[in-house]
C-alpha cells in the first residue's frame, strides 16, 4: 500500500480522534462514558479473535505496557476534561506527545528526527507554552494543564508500545484486537465501582453517545496502530495529531468554548509544527 493512502488514512484517524474526545467533554458523566466506550470498542475485537491468529511472543510485552499504560491514559484523560475546555487540554495533551514519541522511538526503535523534524518540534513547543505561560490562570486552568500533560506522558509510552509491539507480532490485526480486548475488562470495572450505587441512571444517559464514540475509537486507534507498522513512529503520531484543529473548532463552535486568539494561534502552531515533521 502506498505511502499516500497511508496518509489519508491517518488523517481519516485524526478526525475519529477528535470527535471521540469531544463525546467524552460534553458527557455530562465522564467516568461512565469513559467506561461504556470502552466497553463498545472492544466488542468488534472480541467478535474478531477467534478468527485471528495468536500475535508473536514477542509483541506480548509490549501489549502488557500498553494495556496498563492505556488505564492510566483514561484517567488522566478524564480529570484533564472535568477541570479543563476541550481547546485546551486537547493540544496540550496531543501536541505535547510527539515531541516523546519521537523521543521514545530514538531511544526504543532506533528511529533519529532529521533538522526539519527537530524545527517541527521547536514550533509544537512553542504552540503549547503559549497555551499555559500566562498570567492568571485559575486554580482549574492549572489543575488541566497538569492532567493534560500527564495524559501526554501516557500517549508518548503507550505510542512507542504499540508501534513496537504492532511490528513485532505477525498480524496487525491481532495486536489490535487484542489490545482492545484485554483494554476493556478493567476499566469497566474500574466504572462500576465508581458508580456503584447509580449504574443505571449514570450508564443509561451515555449508552448512545459512548456506543458512537466507542466505535470510531477504536476504528481511529486500530488505524494509528496500522500505519505505524508502515511508517516512522513519530511521523505518524505527528500526523494524527493535527486533531488539535479539529478539537478546536469543535470546542468553539458546539461546546461553546470561549475560543480567544491565543487558542486559535495555539491550535494552528502545534498543528503546523506536527506537519512539518512529518514533511
Amino acid at each position: 500500500m502506498s505511502e499516500s493512502v497511508v496518509i489519508v488514512l491517518v488523517l481519516v484517524a485524526a478526525v475519529l480522534h477528535a470527535v471521540w474526545n469531544a463525546l467524552v467533554k460534553a458527557g455530562s458523566d465522564k467516568v461512565a462514558m469513559q467506561a461504556l466506550m470502552s466497553l463498545f470498542a472492544s466488542l468488534p475485537a472480541l467478535a474478531a479473535l477467534p478468527f485471528l491468529p495468536l500475535p508473536l511472543p514477542a509483541a506480548w510485552p509490549m501489549l502488557a505496557i500498553s494495556t496498563v499504560v492505556h488505564l492510566a491514559y483514561y484517567v488522566s484523560l478524564v480529570s484533564a476534561y472535568r477541570a479543563g475546555d476541550l481547546s485546551q487540554v486537547y493540544p496540550i495533551a496531543r501536541g505535547t506527545s510527539p515531541l516523546l514519541v519521537g523521543l521514545g522511538a530514538w531511544a526504543f526503535a532506533g528511529e533519529s528526527m532529521s533538522a526539519i523534524e527537530m524545527l517541527g518540534v521547536a514550533i509544537v513547543c512553542a504552540g503549547i507554552i503559549s497555551l499555559t505561560a500566562r498570567r492568571g490562570l485559575s486554580a482549574h486552568e492549572r489543575r488541566a494543564i497538569g492532567f493534560a500533560l500527564a495524559t501526554a506522558v501516557t500517549i508518548g509510552l503507550y505510542s512507542v508500545a504499540d508501534g513496537m509491539g504492532v511490528r513485532r507480532a505477525g498480524e496487525p490485526l491481532s495486536y489490535i484486537a487484542w489490545l482492545l480486548a484485554l483494554e476493556a475488562p478493567v476499566a469497566i470495572a474500574a466504572g462500576l465501582w465508581l458508580r456503584r450505587g447509580r449504574i443505571v441512571v449514570s450508564f443509561r444517559a451515555h449508552a448512545r453517545n459512548a456506543f458512537i464514540g466507542g466505535s470510531i475509537s477504536a476504528l481511529g486507534y486500530g488505524l494509528v496502530i496500522w500505519a505505524m507498522g508502515r511508517l516512522p513512529l513519530a511521523q505518524v503520531s505527528a500526523l494524527r495529531e493535527t486533531s488539535v484543529i479539529i478539537a478546536a473548532a469543535i470546542g468553539a463552535l458546539l461546546l461553546r468554548e470561549s475560543f480567544g486568539p491565543r487558542r486559535i494561534a495555539a491550535a494552528v502552531m502545534v498543528a503546523g509544527g506536527n506537519a512539518l515533521m512529518h514533511l
